[in-house]
């Protein structure tokens, strides 16, 4: 795990610019920095070491004639196979990292076929001086970030927008971002806070050279099979082979390696995989005291099980608000309060000086774990029965039905049986919340967010799961869950590492029909079966629970202080992003009934982000001492 940037073309001083987006890069990387200038290139890394800990491990780094240049965020986890099959071609390595192997693998295959043969979390820029080509590559999910800003003559990149902004590349905040944040809590990959800002899209590859510019994309999850003929048994097997290469892969590294361990399934069979291919890492448990999702004794439960080492971190639950610590870490608005119990989370384990982390997380995504997967799987099924001629008939008698208690639910229920995907996304109040209280300001007065076209229809319900599962791989997926995961733990230089973001085992699940991952109605039905077979009914039957903060009970209470004295003489009113008086209103109101609106929530994030972004535009940054690197 790194942090990566850099400028080709004739941009202003490409040397000062890479070196303050370095500087605003420096959590992500904290062992060593470096840079490299070409003619018409500049390349700038912060690195974490995790494989090569030797300076024959800095970036960035070059091939042996210097005609090729790569700074690299991520870890390849087939990078040794990869490096026999070039050693084989007659290809010399001098460190023991799995960059190196990117540089020459670019040279033996070409970018495509180096893309498709690479195993692992990634994004990388690769500068080739001999075609004067600049290309930017992401991993197949999106795991790690990689946004870009570009001209008529030059480009630039980096690992977050906030270093893009750092190095001069990007000023004016973008108002459909904005209201993108105020849907739903966070800014999806089609938008960049700033505008100036675009992201690289999950399986991109992007080029640049000074004959133009493009981006296309190398990877496509498959999707559901109805057909395939595979029993329940079988597919069972098959995700625990998965599931176990995919832990062997990812117990690699030349620093201390430990798992999370929670009281769920995920979590819990990562433990068990390690524990069964005798990984020699510790377990950890960060606990609750006092709050209903403390899980600590169920995962003291687990540990014994499994017989693996196990220790339990606290996190402090005090009086003090965490935001500011939140708007640090994420270069974005990010309105996410389980974000905070990450961070609270990833400070306890750095500093028992781990440095990689194995996580759970994807699970739930890709297995179907969610609520709303059976309940979209459920209408669905329903909507294969209803003739088109309902669809129109319900929304022409619905608004006559009272929209309060068991009665919206059923009429959202029905919404989604006879509208589809667009009926699901349409349920989500979102930014008609802010109209319809009077919120919204002059700089969002021509603004909305960009949501999911489509008419209602039954036919669109017939597909509803499935037409749910690609929406939310391109938007709360990687924009949420993996921004969450990335932007907590790279805050305190851990490398996180989820074995069910394995691109064969996503591939695998992602292929398996919907009754089969959703087996007799049981959310995550193959996981639950594994647990149920190597661990115990317990964690296999055990409920979902998340590690959340209850961030609007709180803003009503114990910080509702320090929220109403940040945004007594706010910038979202100053700079035109919402009213004051409704504001006021939003403040008032949470004091009296001991709970902040959503609304409010958001604002807030928006506030603190706001005066994140201004203190670091004046902040005097170092003179740099980056070291131009030797060639690999």
């Amino acid at each position: 795990m790194c942090g990566i940037a850099g400028c080709a073309g004739s941009s202003h001083n490409r040397a000062d610019a890479v070196s303050s987006m370095l500087y605003a890069l420096r959590r992500r990387g904290p062992d060593s920095a470096g840079t490299y200038e070409f003619d018409n290139a500049t390349l700038g890394h912060r690195r974490l070491a995790i494989f090569d800990l030797s300076p024959l491990g800095h970036q960035p780094m070059l091939s042996p004639d210097g005609s090729i240049g790569l700074v690299f965020n991520g870890a390849i986890y087939n990078f040794r196979p990869l490096r026999r099959e070039l050693e084989e071609q007659g290809y010399t390595f001098k460190s023991e990292t799995d960059t190196e192997v990117l540089i020459h693998g670019f040279r033996a295959w070409g970018i495509e076929r180096l893309v498709e043969k690479i195993r692992g979390m990634f994004a990388f820029a690769l500068w080739d001086e001999r075609e004067q080509r600049l290309f930017l590559v992401r991993d197949r999910l999106g795991v790690k970030p990689l946004v870009y800003a570009r001209d008529e003559h030059s480009l630039a990149f980096a690992s977050t927008t906030r270093a893009l902004r750092a190095g001069g590349f990007a000023n004016e905040v973008s108002a459909d971002a904005i209201a993108e944040f105020l849907q739903f809590g966070f800014i999806t990959e089609r938008r960049a806070v700033y505008q100036e800002i675009s992201k690289l899209p999950p399986a991109s590859i992007a080029e640049w050279s000074r004959k133009g510019f493009r981006v296309w994309q190398y990877w496509t999850p498959p999707l559901a099979d109805p057909s395939r003929t595979i029993s329940f048994e079988d597919a069972v097997d098959e995700t625990e082979r998965l599931l176990l290469r995919a832990v062997e892969m990812r117990l690699q590294a030349d620093v201390p390696i430990a798992a999370l361990l929670s009281g769920g399934i995920d979590s819990t069979l990562v433990c068990w995989a390690i524990a069964k291919l005798r990984g020699d890492i510790t377990a950890f448990t960060v606990g609750t005291p006092g709050q209903p999702v403390d899980e600590t004794s169920d995962a003291v439960a687990t540990a014994k099980e499994l017989g693996i080492p196990h220790e339990i971190l606290t996190a402090s639950d005090d009086d003090e608000a965490d935001i500011d610590v939140l708007a640090e870490a994420y270069p974005e608005p990010f309105a996410v309060g389980s974000a905070i119990g990450m961070l609270r989370l990833s400070r306890a384990i750095a500093a028992t000086d781990t440095k990689v982390l194995l996580t759970g997380d994807g699970g739930d995504d890709v297995f179907l774990g969610y609520p709303r997967h059976e309940m979209l799987r459920r209408t669905q099924a329903i909507a294969k029965w209803l003739p088109p001629a309902v669809g129109s008939a319900w929304r022409a008698a619905r608004n006559v039905i009272p929209q309060r208690g068991v009665l919206k639910r059923v009429t959202h229920l029905i919404d989604y049986t006879t509208g589809g995907l667009p009926a699901f996304l349409a349920a989500n109040p979102g930014y008609r919340d802010f109209q319809r209280e009077g919120l919204l300001g002059e700089r969002l007065s021509s603004s909305s967010p960009e949501l999911r076209s489509g008419a209602l229809s039954v036919k669109a319900a017939r597909s509803a799961l499935a037409d749910y599962l690609e929406y939310d791989r391109e938007t709360q997926f990687v924009s949420e869950y993996l921004v969450k995961v990335d932007g907590s733990t790279m805050h305190y230089a851990l490398e996180a590492r989820s074995p069910f973001l394995d691109q064969e085992m996503w591939s695998f699940a992602s292929s398996l029909p919907f009754p089969l991952r959703l087996h007799d109605g049981t959310l995550k039905a193959i996981l639950r079966e594994i647990a149920r077979r190597r661990v115990g009914p317990r964690v296999a039957e055990g409920r979902k629970r998340g590690f959340e903060i209850p961030v609007q009970s709180w803003m009503g209470g114990k910080w509702h202080a320090k929220v109403a004295e940040r945004l007594q003489n706010s910038l979202i009113v100053a700079d035109g992003w919402v009213r004051e008086n409704p504001l006021r209103q939003e403040i008032a109101n949470a004091k009296t009934t001991g709970r902040a609106s959503r609304r409010l929530w958001y604002l807030w994030i928006l506030e603190e982000w706001l005066r994140k972004e201004s203190s670091l535009a004046h902040e005097t940054i170092p003179t740099a001492s980056a070291a131009k690197v030797r060639s690999a």
